[in-house]
């Protein structure tokens, strides 16, 4: 009898993966950077969407996808998302620069639920920290007003010029800090996001995507700065085409979300 129980438990180690993995959408075919499960897009919406995030990687090979589901099945927001991202391969094999935006609209019955996964890769372009106020400042805000297209094209914006090196981390940071008073809460920040880029930096692969920031040159940069949320970043427009599909590439559970 001993057998017979300790065998079944082993059996359900070894299949709990992929009976997990089966609530998790199969990537779509053809091929899409913006999938909407839960029709909360017009077309046009949905389609200016791709053509955006088409162009960029195109331009760039980072993949930006984003997904919009009814229900979590469950999970957590941050695992499901880490699940579908490592399942569908968002972003260049070795390169591991892909991002997915998650999205689960709120309902009468439930909240709204949100979480931006991020590639090894890109990890020290976009810190924890960073994905957290992107949810903030970007997305929150409009998915109140139930405007969804708003927001993920904000968020869009965003990580596209982080990823690109138009603006850094700490720059985003300062950018959407909304108190003027001086405080220990900018130097908490750093220390925070000093530990997430380092830290993680122990668990990643012999590659670097992004622009990592000396943590002197960071606190630095933030001793003396003052600044409120003026909007969104980036202004990200270009023609995409067809999407070619996704590369294989790999997420360590890094980024950040939120609730509505």
């Amino acid at each position: 009898m001993n057998k017979f129980i300790y065998s079944a438990i082993l059996l359900f180690i070894i299949l709990k993966p992929n009976l997990f993995s089966n609530d998790i959408p199969d990537r779509p075919t053809p091929p899409r950077l913006v999938n909407d499960f839960a029709n909360i897009l017009s077309n046009d919406n949905a389609r200016d969407l791709e053509n955006k995030l088409v162009a960029f990687g195109k331009q760039t090979s980072t993949q930006i996808a984003i997904v919009i589901v009814r229900d979590l099945s469950g999970y957590d927001k941050a695992d499901y998302t880490v699940r579908l991202a490592d399942k569908w391969g968002v972003g260049q094999k070795g390169k591991d620069n892909g991002i997915v935006i998650m999205v689960k609209p709120k309902t009468p019955a439930s909240n709204g639920q949100a979480f931006i996964a991020i590639g090894y890769g890109l990890e020290g372009a976009i810190p924890d920290a960073i994905a957290k106020r992107i949810f903030e400042n970007e997305m929150n805000p409009e998915f109140k007003e139930n405007n969804y297209y708003a927001g993920l094209n904000n968020a869009a914006n965003t990580l596209m010029s982080l990823t690109k090196g138009e603006f850094t981390a700490v720059e985003y940071y300062k950018k959407t800090r909304k108190s003027k008073v001086k405080s220990p809460i900018p130097f908490i920040f750093m220390l925070i996001l000093f530990f997430s880029i380092f830290g993680r930096a122990r668990r990643r692969r012999q590659h670097s995507i992004g622009h990592s920031i000396p943590f002197w040159i960071a606190l630095s940069m933030l001793g003396s700065s003052r600044g409120s949320h003026g909007g969104s970043f980036g202004n990200f427009t270009s023609g995409g085409g067809s999407f070619g599909g996704f590369g294989g590439g790999g997420f360590g559970g890094g980024g950040a979300g939120g609730s509505w």
